[in-house]
């Protein structure tokens, strides 16, 4: 008997030095800093208690799992980013754990005028699929209903944040659908009364945001090219060429004959528009085409220079227009 009441009052102590030891895992705080958790797809339990233990936001991984095991939310912690830090016992952990976190995002940045090849270095940059998967997908002009060869030009510039898994078939698709919503019906019928198609005027926003240093020097410049269109004048426009040869704007030389090379975007060498769009236009480029100034003092705008006093000169005769260039450039 008294073997077994000896046996009996040690297990009462070791259940009462587990009890404590659990209250006192469960109740007391790690101490650690504030922390950002990112749970992936597929992230174990085990593994999401224990970082959380080395980032001293619980004292014990296995205090954490057993609250979350008796709480019934083991294996239901869904993927997302969980801000946590020490100052909370491991029950509170474990509720928030089991509230869910904030979506997992990668953000990214397309700058105005971006062409293709550009924005598959921005966005694989950003850690989001792979340069050559993303230019692949850019080559798909079935993304677009108006889109033609492939996305240049509806690749809609603006700040994206997209899940970190995401294909790249299925950013191209963002960024185009981002366009489609600057494309609407009333707009369309704008560009129509204008003589454009969509895909023209894609094409001539993109000349316009390439040309302007600005966007109040815009609308001017789309008068221009509208104006040069509608008497068969051409456009004559550097960055088309640039475009054509695949070059950057600063890289063209007339010494080498860049400027007499004929491609199907050269606008010296060929009448209209080029083959296709030169870049991706943003929203103030769209609109600049719908909204354009073609009169200069009561004439028909048909030149332009940028100044080197920052100006845009605009004339509606060549001989005047020679006389800017003269002075400003």
């Amino acid at each position: 008997m008294k073997k077994f009441l000896g046996f009996l009052l040690a297990l009462i102590v070791l259940v009462a030095v587990l009890v404590g030891a659990g209250a006192y895992y469960l109740n007391t705080p790690a101490g650690g800093g504030a922390t950002t958790l990112e749970v992936k797809p597929g992230t174990g339990l085990r593994d999401i208690a224990n970082e959380l233990e080395e980032r001293k936001v619980v004292r014990s991984a296995e205090a954490l799992l057993a609250a979350l095991r008796y709480r019934g939310s083991a294996g239901r912690i869904r993927e997302g980013l969980y801000d946590l830090d020490g100052q909370r016992t491991t029950l509170e952990v474990a509720r928030a754990l089991e509230a869910g976190g904030r979506p997992r995002l990668v953000r990214f940045v397309i700058p105005e005028g971006k062409r293709m090849d550009e924005i598959a270095q921005i966005i694989a940059g950003a850690g989001l699929s792979s340069e050559a998967e993303l230019r692949r997908a850019f080559a798909d002009a079935s993304l677009n209903p108006h889109a033609r060869g492939n996305l240049e030009g509806f690749l809609f510039p603006a700040t994206y944040e997209v899940s970190p898994e995401s294909s790249a078939r299925a950013i191209a698709q963002i960024l185009t659908n981002r366009m489609n919503e600057e494309l609407t019906p009333e707009r369309l019928a704008a560009a129509r009364k204008l003589g454009l198609d969509a895909y023209a005027w894609v094409t001539l926003a993109s000349v316009v945001q390439s040309e302007a240093g600005s966007d109040a020097e815009m609308a001017p410049i789309a008068g221009i090219f509208l104006n040069r269109l509608d008497i068969g004048m051409r456009l004559q426009s550097d960055p088309t060429i640039a475009y054509g040869l695949g070059k950057r704007l600063p890289e063209l030389d007339r010494r080498a004959g860049d400027f007499t090379k004929d491609t199907p975007y050269n606008t010296y060498t060929r009448a209209g528009l080029p083959k296709g769009p030169i870049g991706n236009p943003g929203e103030a480029a769209l609109l600049s085409v719908l909204e354009a100034r073609r009169d200069i003092n009561g004439k028909r705008a048909l030149y332009f220079v940028h100044g080197i006093d920052g100006r845009l000169h605009i004339n509606a005769d060549f001989l005047e227009h020679q006389r800017d260039v003269a002075r400003y450039r």
